[in-house]
């Protein structure tokens, strides 16, 4: 029972118990961004006369690879350097090397999964929206494609207020409308840019 609570505690100590928390955070905050920008990508295409679906898709994905890469490789630097202070200052406390311990393995993976989770989140957030464009000029038009991905857009910024709520015990729905409040905003102001 002892060595399960000391075990405990270091666990905590090394910040270890925080590897979800965190990188459900870069997901949401990037997939924010990712839904954001989408929607002016989405808007700003449509209103300087972009020709098809397709065309839309492409601007949208060369959008998301650079945010995606943006998220992974951002996040990568961020927590390697967290890490390696830790680790600096914990090989300090505890006067030993900890290179090549179970402790450097679970910091680096908890490095891995916080770049990988930063990454999906603006992945997610633009690639879902850009979904209405796959049926330009089969059964949509590309105003009614436009308006749709922004809706979707919306409807995902709504999904991560309300998620966000929940785990922190507030009015999901309050919170979702918050951040899906966020993307009209966006496509108003998108409008009203000059072309």
């Amino acid at each position: 029972m002892g060595a399960k609570s000391n075990s405990e505690s270091l666990t905590e100590r090394l910040g270890l118990d925080r590897i979800g928390p965190i990188a459900r955070r870069y997901f949401v905050s990037n997939g924010f961004d990712g839904a954001l920008t989408g929607v002016g990508v989405t808007v700003g295409a449509y209103l300087s006369g972009v020709p098809d679906g397709f065309t839309v898709i492409r601007i949208g994905l060369g959008g998301a690879v650079g945010l995606t890469t943006s998220g992974v490789w951002s996040v990568w630097e961020i927590e390697r350097a967290e890490m390696r202070a830790e680790l600096h200052d914990i090989e300090d406390a505890m006067l030993t090397d900890l290179s090549d311990t179970q402790i450097e393995r679970e910091k680096t993976s908890t490095q891995v999964v916080n770049a990988v989770m930063s990454g999906l989140g603006p992945l997610f957030g633009m690639v879902l929206p850009l979904t209405p464009f796959l049926f330009e000029g089969v059964v949509l038009s590309l105003f009614h494609a436009t308006l749709i991905s922004v809706a979707l857009a919306v409807g995902v910024l709504f999904a991560f207020g309300a998620y966000m709520a929940s785990i922190s015990r507030q009015q999901w729905y309050v919170a979702g409308i918050r951040m899906g409040l966020a993307g009209i905003v966006v496509a108003v102001i998108s409008i009203f840019l000059p072309g």
